[in-house]
Formats: structure tokens, sequence, C-alpha cells
């Protein structure tokens, strides 16, 4: 596929300014975003390209260093009274003053039950307008983690929102569009001129950005390329400049190709299983009047079937490192000594089926996305072979993020294959989110499969608010142990993620697999 067209279209737009000589980067991927809501989907290429539009309080710096962002300073007037200083002069894309009022208005908005954002502003009570340019972060009990947290709750103008009628947050899982789902007005580096599902998103460069980029890149072009073949052929004929989904099978062809080079590096994303452990029958399954999942022995022998090794050797050709718990290296509370990943035992798999009642097994059907995560469809393939040697008989139903995720959102699965990247690199994040019992706010925000362990719970509450480190990651520890040993998730693999660049593009790896154009030159 050529994409000069639309580069030329670009370049041609009238609504582009800079210099004349304007550098244009030319990113391709696997997945498209779901929204242009930055208050909607904790989708991490979602996230990836709003975070060149919106912004936070607070951001990353290139080293993963937390560093002032629409907030020049943050006092502690008390241990759950943060003063948060606003940078002043700063503005929306359409000129209009950044203030207080955009603050307050965007922590309402996140908070919406109908997103899944919930869990950047966790713990926060309230956030009090003192002045123009000071709020105050009003915290329900100190927050170890707040500063990382609030990176990812984007600041949106409430005198666009009020002013477009779309002051709510879009239901992505009802299939809702607002006009904050097709536009964009934030602060950021770049504005975010046009998206159009499944083919590309433009951006151009904010000339009245507050800051100043060390790249030099003016112009972004994003585009989603499913197909392995496609994706890699794109860059080798020169049509586009930077994958950050590269085949795995294609890695070292690429690697040895004098036109290109690879960044390597890990990204702090663990690919899972989710069964539904909570309904009292599974909605797709061919076990009537209960559910299996239910049973600790079930979900173990699920697990114990799964050669993980196998799927490293053979679907992700070495980029991968099997798991044994639900956070990467790289997360505060991994630990080596807990990531031991299960052997294979088929005989005991077996054992434990025929103990628990299913000697000849069952059926079930398996989600899975086919263009979000490496190789996401093969490892769901390769899941269902293994599984099929100790009597499970697995549907396999695949589709699309766009499509997967609103399934997932609305209870219709009864098990699930996705990937959980964390975004805060601390552990709370993951087990606040995916194993937390849903409380209709951030707690159990991503929770689709019912999970409700009360020691996990009392961990993780615990942990939310504990200052002292060692006593943290003690709790973290053990509530990572819990998870494990319980099986309430099945953790096959952390992700290693190699992104494929012309020589002339440098750009600085993210482990948490977000590029950022302020970072990037292109020669």
């Amino acid at each position: 596929m050529s994409l000069k067209p639309l580069i030329a279209a670009m370049v041609a737009a009238a609504a582009l300014t800079g210099p004349a000589q304007a550098q244009t980067l030319r990113w391709a991927a696997q997945n498209d975003i779901l929204t242009l809501d930055p208050h909607s989907q904790n989708h991490a290429t979602t996230n990836a390209i709003l975070m060149h539009g919106y912004e936070g309080l607070t951001r990353y710096s290139a080293k993963y260093e937390v560093e002032p962002a629409l907030a020049t300073k943050w006092t502690f007037i008390s241990p759950t009274q943060v003063r948060f200083e606003l940078r002043k002069g700063v503005k929306f894309h359409d000129g209009t003053p950044f203030t207080a009022d955009d603050v307050v208005f965007s922590f309402g908005r996140v908070k919406q039950p109908q997103g899944t954002m919930q869990i950047y502003v966790t713990g926060i009570n309230e956030i009090k307008k003192i002045d123009d340019h000071t709020v105050d972060l009003i915290l329900a009990a100190p927050n170890p983690i707040l500063l990382r947290n609030i990176i990812d709750f984007r600041i949106m103008s409430k005198v666009w929102a009020e002013k477009n009628r779309t002051t709510n947050t879009q239901d992505y899982k009802a299939k809702d569009e607002n006009f904050a789902s097709r536009n964009v007005m934030g602060t950021g580096a770049f504005r975010i001129l046009s998206w159009q599902p499944e083919q590309r998103i433009m951006m151009a460069r904010h000339d009245g950005w507050w800051d100043k980029a060390s790249g030099n890149v003016q112009q972004v072009v994003y585009t989603p390329i499913k197909s392995d073949a496609t994706r890699v052929a794109a860059l080798l004929s020169g049509d586009v400049d930077m994958l950050t989904d590269i085949p795995t099978q294609d890695v070292e062809r690429l690697r040895k190709d004098k036109a290109l080079k690879i960044v390597d590096g890990p990204e702090v994303r663990t690919i899972y299983l989710a069964p539904d452990v909570g309904s009292a029958e599974l909605k797709h399954s061919d076990v009537k009047g209960k559910n299996p999942f239910k049973d600790v022995r079930v979900r173990e022998a699920l697990s114990i079937a799964i050669d993980r090794e196998a799927i490293k050797r053979s679907i992700m050709r070495g980029l991968s490192v099997p798991a044994g718990v639900m956070v990467a290296p790289g997360v505060n509370g991994h630990a080596a000594d807990i990531d031991t990943p299960l052997k294979v035992d088929v005989a005991k798999a077996k054992k434990l089926l025929a103990d628990a009642g299913y000697p000849a097994g069952f059926s079930v059907q398996l989600n899975c996305p086919n263009n979000r995560y490496v190789n996401d469809e093969k490892i769901c393939q390769a899941v269902i072979a293994m599984w099929a040697k100790v009597g499970i008989k697995a549907n396999l139903a695949s589709e699309g993020m766009s499509t997967f995720i609103q399934k997932v959102q609305n209870f219709d699965t009864s098990m699930y294959l996705l990937g959980w990247g964390v975004a805060t690199y601390d552990a709370q994040y993951t087990l606040q989110s995916l194993v937390r019992t849903r409380s209709g706010g951030p707690d159990g925000n991503f929770n689709f499969s019912r999970i409700s362990d009360a020691e996990v719970d009392k961990l993780t509450d615990a942990m939310k608010t504990e200052t002292d480190i060692a006593k943290r990651n003690q709790m973290i520890k053990t509530a990572l142990v819990r998870v494990r040993d319980q099986h309430l998730l099945i953790p096959l693999h952390h992700q290693m993620r190699p992104w494929a660049m012309k020589t002339g593009v440098t750009t600085v790896h993210r482990s948490d697999d977000r590029p950022e154009a302020r970072f990037t030159s292109v020669k």
C-alpha cells in the first residue's frame, strides 16, 4: 500500500503551518485507536495518540521521571491536600486560555462511570479551585503514587466541551459517539487534525505550545496496518518511517537491512487470559447450571496445560518472557522470585479437571483480538490446541480490537485474551484495575471477568494509602502471589517490543509502547 498520497495531502492541507522544510513522521502499527475522547477508553494505542494533543498536570520525562506539565509546582498542605500551581499563559489549540476551571471540569468528566479512565484519579475525592491558576486536590487518604496516576488524567477545554455539547464522556461499549470522540481540544504539543478509522490519523505541531520539543517533527501521519506483510512492505518501500509493531518473524531480516535500524527494548505489558470466575453460569459454554471457572482446580488445569516456552519459541520467536505474575520487569512490585511461570503438565491438568468433575472436559468460547497485540490471534490458536490435549474444547471468537473490547466491557465473554500495560509503573495499577472487586469507580474498572477476592481487595485498599515503601511493597508482593496461586487470571508472557525505523529517524524507545513525536527527529 502506498502512503505517498496521504503525505502529499497532509503537507498541502491549509490547516498546517510551519517551516517550508517541515519534517513529517510517517508512523505505522497494526492497531487503530478506539476514540478521540480522552476520558473514555483506557487503551494504550488510544492513549499514545491522545497524549500528543491532551496533557495532564504532570508528565514523564524522556527518562520516565515525573516532571511538571500543566502544573508547575505542587505542595503538600497536608497528607491529604495537595496544592497545584497551574502554568500561566497556556492556551488550548483554539486559543482559549487554560485555567483551573478546565481542571475541575475534566475531573468531573473523567469520573463518569461510562468511561474506563477513573483509575488515573483514584483516591482523589475532590478538586477545588483556589483561583484561576491554583487547584487543591483533596485526597481520601495519603496517596503514594498520586503524581504518576495523574499523568494520564488529561485536561479538556471546558468552554469547548460546553459549546459542542460534549460534557459527557463517550459510552464506547454502547457504541455512543459524541463531539469529543471525533475531535480534540487540548493544550498538547500537536494538534490532532483528523481521524479516519482504520485508515489514518493526522497531526501537526502546535506552534503555540508552551514548551519546546527536542525533536524536529512538524507533522505526524499514523497509519494502522493490520496485515504483517503489508506493514513490513510499507517500511521497506519507504512509505513509512517507523514501525512499532514488527512481526516477530521479520525482526532479524529487518535488523540486517542497512537502510533501517532496530531499537530494542522491553515493554511493561503482560499478555494474559481472563476466565469469568464470578458468573453463576458461563454465557458461552456447554456446562449448564454452574460455572467451572469458579473452581480453582479448573483454572489451574487451564494454566498448566499451556506451554509458555513453546509459545515463546514458535510464535514469539524469542520476543517474550514467559510469565508467572501479572506485572512485567520494570514495574514496581515485580520480583524475579515470584515471576516463575508454571511448567506445562498435561497429566496433572487432566487429573485436576477430573477431580473437579470434568473428566471429559467441556467446551467454552475464547474471545481474542486479532489486531492489537503481537501475534494475538496466533497465541489464542496455540492455547486452544494445548487445551484440546486435556479435553477443553475452546471455540475461537476472533475480531478487531474495536468490537472485541465492546464485548468484553459488556460482559459478553466467558474467557478472553487481553494485554495489560502499566502506565504508572506500579503494580497497584494492575491489581486495582483488573483484580479488585468492581465498585463503579476506579476499583475494578477493567475487571470484566467478575473477580472478587476479599484478600486481594484488602491488600489493594491498604497499598493505596501506605506511605512506608517496604510495607507497601510487601503488600503488593503478597497480592500478586495470591492472584498467581489462585489462578484468578492466567498470565502468558511479558512482551518484548523492538521498533524498526529508517536510519534517519531518531526517537526515544518507550517501554509503555507510546512513541512521542516531541522526542523524535527525521532526516
